[in-house]
């Protein structure tokens, strides 16, 4: 695939947010749930401020609009749609190995 989408693809961006997702997948069952194991402050801290520190939805806003205004709006939307997909699919496992632990 980096073949075929070049050098100017976020690569690192998407790495870094599928691996962020998979991570707050994981933490589900900590967070939600008829029985929670962490409270709200436990959730703010490790969701909000370490994973939200971690991954990087500002970064990924400025490389869509950087691809944007170079005229690749095919990549952005590339780029847009792939990291939606691969986020919530990467959630969606984290909460899965989660389940078998």
């Amino acid at each position: 695939m980096a073949r075929a989408v070049g050098a100017a693809f976020p690569w690192g961006t998407l790495l870094v947010n599928v691996l962020g997702c998979l991570v707050m997948g994981g933490l589900i069952p900590f967070f939600v749930g008829e029985s929670p194991r962490l409270g709200e402050r436990a959730r703010l801290f490790l969701g909000v401020g370490i994973l939200g520190g971690f991954t990087t939805f500002s970064a990924f806003g400025l490389e869509t609009w950087s691809l944007i205004s170079r005229g690749r709006s095919g990549l952005a939307a590339a780029y847009v749609a792939t990291s939606v997909v691969l986020g919530l699919a990467a959630v969606w496992a984290g909460r899965g190995i989660m389940k078998l632990a």
